[in-house]
């Protein structure tokens, strides 16, 4: 190349050179201009608007969300928590997720997978999975449910599954967990109206009671949110705890999760029988108005019996059980002196105030007061109690007042109304509505009050104030809720003496309504009732009266349904020692024919029960022998896994256990031998026989002899001695 075109060579890339740097320099000087515009913009022309900016994030306020309390049995059983659940997902896009690896191992995966979660066989987890495995990887999902709804261990458990155990790795595996808090039941659908479930509210999306305890009482268990601020740290803005929250209260209920097994078992077996429309029981402690369980059912459309409304705090007609209360009422106030030698004319029918008569279904001529409750007398009670009010009917509903049975129980159970007695009126049949008021019509009464009355009457007369609630937890401590009560002296200790005799007389009386519920083992006294079901008033009425029971403008349809009943049974066991009163209310059996039959049959097999279970002060089904270093000797027991779970409870792994007997064809008498007394009474009971016995220990002989052919009812003897 000649001198003179290499010197131009030179000046032309000199020449690119410089443009270049003209470029760059041009670019940084834009650059740098924007820059310096932009600060120049915040910090001096928009600087107002960016402060102000500024001030609102840093005065922005965020609420802590508290940990709501817990609702615990009374033996510290969870009945209500709040536990995390978790959902394990799949991103297929995962930087180094190996595709190779995943589908070796694929078949291994969803046989554990369906060994494990059964929601999908092995089958239908190689489907589920391989139908996204299969897409384009761009087309591939980033968060593939996996599953749902699991436990902590579960899900860890998860993590050990084939492919994903050899990596923790989420960019390996894929595998994403995410963690929400939701409020769980550990035991379903116990008492769950009393206890009641939580939801959020339309305004503020907030987690509150809906119903039972979690509505009644949602200000204690929501506890008090917290405020978070922001606070700027040198690198960010970060929240900051101002005001941290209040957990909510851990409430100790009265509820034994043991008792309420069996109330709900028996309950639901007599609804079945009998095809009734629901039913409710309640069951109370005599001395301290724990309520130990309470349940309520309803058929549904598929004819299951599930929890529903709770029917124990509605107002309902209740029939004769309302003659106890008035035959208080009698004594207390001097209508009566001598009930065993006042006698009464009962006669075919008696017309009260006009209207039609009121006629009894099986007393006889003439009656002392004595036995107006054995034979179920309507009017007798009418007579005995409805004159003395004649001149102001109203006068009934203030003496009921007197005696506390319209003060609000304050159990804590959402939706609680007290009894209604409407406003009488004698030029408007007046006269008509005292008399049946005397024995349960005419009046809306929820079970729980008449439960809480006839508790009165097994308590010598204290009107202890039912509860649900015993104890308060936080985290300052625990604060103990006193037993209270409505009246200290709801009646003489005389007078809820005479009563609970004529109650007795009920079941061991010669005309006694209920004298099918008669037994050996446990002696219970009480009170059948019959209702007619009376036609229901329309929804919007209803909200009225939930508001106000007593608002005169709501409309209540006149009569009653065609063949349509409630039937109900109020008692307390043992008799000469009241420890449990049980208050039971069934509707619209098919099936049924009368209170002791249904409601009755209820109250009875839940005593035998408790009592079979040791809950009315019965031995205990194993005994150490002596000297106590030597291993127990358990009962024979048809259940394979007692021994098991007893041996657990003592600390023991070895123990000897007796044979069980062999099972007995149905109608005729089982074969109880070896047995312990408690687990002989089921089966004797269960195949429809009574007991009785002599001795302790277990069964060593019986009669009549296993096997014999006996007709339901028949009494088995048993003979019990020491192993």
């Amino acid at each position: 190349m000649s001198p003179r075109k290499e010197k131009g060579s030179r000046a032309s890339a000199g020449i690119r050179i410089t443009w270049r740097y003209i470029l760059v320099s041009t670019v940084i000087v834009l650059f740098a201009s924007r820059i310096a515009y932009v600060m120049f913009s915040t910090t001096v022309v928009d600087a107002d608007k960016w402060i102000e900016k500024a001030n609102k994030e840093l005065q922005r306020r965020d609420t802590i969300m508290p940990l709501r309390g817990d609702i615990l049995s009374a033996d510290g059983s969870v009945l209500a928590t709040n536990l995390h659940y978790y959902t394990m997902r799949m991103d297929f896009k995962a930087s180094k997720f190996s595709e190779d690896k995943f589908r070796a191992a694929l078949d291994s995966l969803c046989d554990t997978l369906a060994f494990y979660h059964p929601v999908r066989t092995r089958d239908e987890w190689h489907a589920y999975i391989s139908k996204e495995l299969d897409k384009e990887p761009k087309d591939r999902s980033r968060c593939f449910t996996l599953l749902r709804n699991l436990s902590h261990s579960e899900s860890e458990a998860v993590k050990q599954y084939p492919f994903f155990k050899h990596s923790r790795n989420p960019n390996r595996n894929g595998l994403t967990v995410e963690s929400i808090m939701r409020r769980s039941y550990p035991y379903g659908a116990m008492a769950r109206r009393s206890i009641g479930r939580t939801g959020q509210t339309k305004q503020s999306k907030e987690v509150h009671g809906r119903s039972g305890l979690e509505y009644a009482l949602d200000a204690m268990l929501y506890g008090k949110p917290g405020i978070a601020k922001k606070v700027p740290l040198t690198h960010n803005i970060v929240n900051w705890t101002d005001i941290p929250p209040v957990n909510g209260m851990t409430l100790t209920t009265t509820i034994d999760v043991s008792m309420q097994d069996i109330v709900e078992h028996e309950l639901v077996e007599k609804l079945k029988e009998i095809d009734a429309e629901w039913g409710t029981v309640i069951l109370m402690d005599v001395q301290t108005g724990d309520i130990k369980a309470i349940s309520n059912l309803e058929r549904d459309t598929e004819g299951s019996y599930i929890e529903s409304m709770n029917h124990a705090i509605q107002g309902f007609e209740p029939g004769s059980v309302m003659k106890a209360i008035s035959m208080v009422i009698a004594l207390e106030d001097g209508f009566v002196k001598d009930p065993e030698n006042e006698f009464y004319n009962i006669g075919a029918s008696f017309v009260f105030g006009g209207g039609s008569p009121i006629r009894d279904t099986h007393s006889p001529g003439s009656l002392p007061v004595s036995r107006f409750l054995e034979y179920s007398s309507n009017i007798g009670m009418t007579k005995l109690v409805a004159p003395h009010f004649k001149d102001d009917p109203n006068k009934f509903r203030e003496r009921l007042a007197k005696l506390g049975f319209f003060e609000p129980l304050n159990t804590g159970i959402a939706g609680e109304r007290p009894p209604y007695f409407p406003p009488l009126d004698i030029k408007a049949g007046g006269l008509v509505s005292l008399g049946r008021q005397t024995y349960g019509y005419a009046s809306q009464i929820p079970p729980l009050y008449i439960c809480a009355f006839y508790n009165a009457i097994a308590n010598n007369g204290r009107f202890v104030r039912p509860r649900l609630v015993s104890k308060i937890t936080t985290e300052r401590g625990d604060s103990l809720i006193p037993v209270s009560y409505i009246r200290d002296r709801m009646c003489s200790p005389q007078t809820a003496a005479t009563v609970r005799e004529m109650l007795h007389r009920v079941i061991y009386g010669e005309g006694g309504t209920a004298k099918r519920l008669r037994d050996d083992l446990v002696d219970i006294a009480g009170k059948t009732g019959t209702s007619k079901v009376a036609r229901e008033i329309s929804n919007k009425d209803r909200e009225k009266s939930r508001i106000n029971p007593n608002d005169s403008s709501i409309v209540r349809p006149k009569g009653y349904e065609e063949n349509a009943y409630r039937f109900s049974f109020c008692g307390f066991f043992p008799y000469d020692n009241p420890r449990y009163t049980c208050m039971v209310m069934v509707s619209r059996p098919r099936n049924g024919h009368s209170a002791q039959d249904t409601s009755g049959k209820v109250v009875l097999n839940i005593a035998r029960r408790m009592y079979s279970h040791g809950m009315l002060g019965d031995a205990p089904d194993f005994r150490l022998s002596s000297p106590s270093s030597q291993s127990p000797v358990f009962y024979a027991t048809c259940d394979p896994e007692r021994d098991r779970n007893l041996k657990s409870m003592v600390g023991s792994n070895s123990a000897r256990r007796l044979p069980a007997p062999a099972r007995t064809d149905a109608g005729r008498i089982p074969d109880v031998r070896g047995l312990g007394l408690r687990e002989a009474i089921v089966q004797i009971e269960r195949a429809g026989f009574n007991i009785i016995f002599d001795g302790d220990g277990t069964v060593l002989t019986q009669s009549p002899a296993p096997g014999t052919p006996a007709a339901p009812g028949t009494k088995v003897s048993l003979v019990l001695q020491k192993s």
